[in-house]
């Protein structure tokens, strides 16, 4: 499978899911002067841990977004693409689902590559 071939898939699972666009959120600075300093876009597909996976640093209650890097996806006004903000930490970014901010507790930026190419991301956010 192409990286071009693996992405289309994914574009077709997350659209066939019922997926929406998560907001991933990078910060700048400490305590009082934290602020955002670039937003991303991205469609997502998230859902919690089955009970299988709740085990080492996956606590109930933890969900798995799957993010797609997508070089095709517009970016809106005031934010930034996705593969500007790589590589995603959990000290300085976090992921909006829903409207509601979530920390990012691990990203995963080795299972969805092709040839070398980043394809997705899988994100374990907990809040």
């Amino acid at each position: 499978m192409t990286p071009a071939e693996a992405l289309d898939s994914h574009r077709r699972m997350l659209a066939e899911s019922g997926s929406g666009t998560v907001t991933v959120r990078r910060y700048a600075g400490k305590g009082a002067a934290r602020a955002v300093a670039a937003e991303a876009d991205a469609l997502a597909r998230v859902a919690m841990y089955k009970p299988e996976q709740v085990v080492g640093a996956v606590v109930q209650g933890d969900r798995k977004a799957i993010v797609i890097n997508d070089p095709a996806a517009a970016v809106p006004s005031g934010k930034v693409s996705l593969a500007s903000l790589l590589p995603l930490s959990k000290h300085t970014d976090a992921l909006v689902i829903g409207g509601a901010e979530v920390s990012i507790e691990g990203v995963d930026d080795q299972t969805r590559r092709i040839q070398g190419v980043l394809i997705a991301l899988e994100i374990q956010v907990r809040g």
